[in-house]
């Protein structure tokens, strides 16, 4: 009886060790940005050296199903923030243009929305976010820092408010002058042309135009356009700056060090705050080209500049760890290790360098709803809490992320809104061996693209596409014409029925079901369509924040440490990384 007893209370002190680390642990969440899937050895790279990505995989949960709520930087990120899709804060645009470009956009995450950040804020954990933003800035002013991170749930911010793009870096080309040059040839044969023909109808006396007013029509044509190049060949003097907390500290910023510094910033946090609750966002720009690499990673993977950057963010993740178990929190920090969405297929320099990831088997990549441009890395460790080296095999959502934390931290969830995140915590305890998600709907921009039907004690996971993306050239895995794949009218097909697939089998989405090898095709997208209203009702109607109104560069929310004349030029970083 006395052995039963202390048994008994053994396990009752036990449960209560469990139960007091489970009760508001440290935060650290790891986002890559255009990472493949393929990239990292725990997914299956035997290239790629990721020591410290892979121990996480070894020392906890490794998602094998992980999907991004979107294949877009913007938009994606927005619903790892709030646990919602995109569309439901208006974060999801209805023409080209799919993410914010420049630091002087007036849309951004709307201030009625809820990120776990704010909620995290609530309960008293110290939060900082350190690395890549892009979901705005000002709104009216260039210093209302209306959907700055600060305005957000955040009490420190370091790092770049908007992207890092191939214009951020000199000599790695420029992804706005390609397109420009091609909207100039375009535009010089239309002008050419209708000069000609007014020419023509001037001489044999159809129509009268004085030639003074083609003079002014082709002086103010020649004025817009060397404007347009001049801004963007200053481009990375607007745009590609850090910001600290709200001051800008460098602009343009320096490469140089880069990741050493946002290293040593998220080491500094955990220190500071090493005896109480943190959350700790370290959004890397690896691997979102520009690519860099630091001197001591250059020319030492086996895929050029590409490897080298996967492999010193792994190294940087292992500096992250490292301060964890100096300042012994390992046992009482939840870890997450994720990629903002798939691989971007499309990035090839101009020598013919591949400057994006591998997604492994997936086909497709970054702005298609194809698995490669959705199925991302998930990483999760916890120490004492998650049994280690386990691998979750059903369909999981970024947009989870928000009520695991929120619960795990002791905040309630808004009930005001939908949440379309699931908390993860009964799968990764395996109390439940199935999420939520019976249904997973997938956004190109604004337009429901395909949706992800897992039914109830089910090995299938069906996935209905109502258009694709047009490849070009025909049977690739991009959309080279464009740098990016398109989401409307003549660039994409739609189809109907739309196509079938079931991705417990067909992972690779190689072969269409039809209604001769599935007898169960209509059905099924009879289920799914049923979804699709269900969920369409859900949507209110918001204001888009990726309209050109809020897209278009404005000057007076140029956010500039110095006066225009001196192009918007500080450098106030100390030391060595000045």
């Amino acid at each position: 009886m006395i052995i039963l007893f202390h048994m008994m209370l053994y396990l009752w002190q036990a449960s209560n060790a469990i139960n007091g680390r489970i009760s508001k642990p440290n935060i650290v969440l790891f986002m890559a940005d255009d990472l493949g899937i393929g990239d990292l050895g725990c997914y299956g790279n035997t290239t790629l050296r990721t020591p410290n990505i892979d121990k996480l995989a070894k020392e906890g949960a490794k998602l094998t199903h992980h999907i991004a709520a979107s294949p877009l930087c913007t938009p994606s990120r927005a619903a790892f923030l709030t646990g919602r899709y995109p569309v439901r804060s208006g974060m999801a645009s209805l023409h080209l243009v799919g993410v914010f470009l420049f630091s002087a956009s007036s849309g951004g995450l709307p201030t009625e929305e809820i990120t776990f950040a704010k909620l995290l804020q609530q309960k008293g954990y110290s939060t900082a976010l350190i690395g890549k933003w892009h979901l705005g800035i000002n709104c009216n002013s260039s210093d209302d820092f209306c959907h700055h991170p600060l305005n957000h749930g955040f009490d420190y911010f370091y790092g770049n408010p908007v992207n890092n793009i191939r214009d951020c870096r000199p000599g790695h080309e420029s992804v706005f002058i390609r397109g420009i040059k091609k909207f100039m040839n375009t535009g010089l044969q239309i002008a050419g042309i209708a000069l000609i023909s007014l020419e023509v109808l001037h001489y044999i006396g159809l129509f009268h135009i004085p030639h003074r007013v083609l003079g002014y029509f082709l002086l103010m044509v020649s004025v817009f356009i060397g404007l347009l190049l001049f801004f963007f060949y200053n481009f990375r003097y607007l745009n590609c700056f850090l910001m600290r907390n709200h001051n800008i500290i460098q602009q343009p910023w320096s490469y140089e060090n880069l990741t050493e510094r946002f290293t040593e910033e998220a080491k500094s946090f955990i220190r500071r705050n090493s005896d109480a609750p943190f959350l700790l966002f370290l959004s890397y720009p690896h691997v979102h080209t520009a690519l860099y690499a630091s001197q001591a990673f250059r020319g030492k993977s086996k895929h050029g500049l590409y490897g080298d950057a996967v492999e010193e963010m792994d190294w940087s993740i292992g500096q992250v760890l490292h301060a964890l178990d100096q300042w012994n929190l390992r046992q009482q920090t939840l870890v997450y290790f994720t990629s903002d969405q798939g691989a971007h297929v499309e990035e090839i320099s101009s020598n013919g360098e591949v400057h994006g990831g591998y997604n492994g088997m997936y086909k497709g990549g970054k702005s298609t709803n194809w698995e490669g441009g959705i199925r991302v890395p998930g990483l999760l460790r916890w120490p004492g809490v998650l049994q280690p080296d386990q691998r979750i095999d059903v369909p999981t959502s970024n947009m989870d992320i928000f009520p695991t934390i929120v619960k795990l931290a002791g905040a309630l969830l808004p009930n005001d809104r939908i949440i379309d995140g699931h908390d993860l915590m009964p799968l990764l305890q395996g109390t439940v061996l199935q999420t939520k998600h019976e249904f997973l709907f997938h956004y190109c921009n604004a337009y429901l693209n395909a949706v992800r039907w897992h039914p109830r004690n089910s090995k299938s996971i069906w996935k209905a596409f109502f258009f694709t993306p047009n490849f070009s050239p025909e049977g690739s895995n991009g959309c080279f014409d464009f740098h990016v794949c398109y989401c409307h009218g003549n660039f994409v097909t739609y189809h109907e029925p739309p196509l079938l697939f079931d991705l417990s089998v067909d992972p690779e989405e190689k072969t269409p079901l039809t209604p001769e090898t599935e007898s169960h095709f209509y059905e099924i997208l009879q289920a799914i369509q049923q979804a699709v209203s269900n969920h369409t009702k859900s949507l209110p109607a918001v204001p888009n924040q990726l309209s050109l109104g809020n897209i278009l560069w404005k000057p007076w929310l140029q956010p500039c440490c110095s006066s225009f004349l001196k192009f918007c030029y500080c450098n106030h970083e100390p030391g060595e990384f000045a």
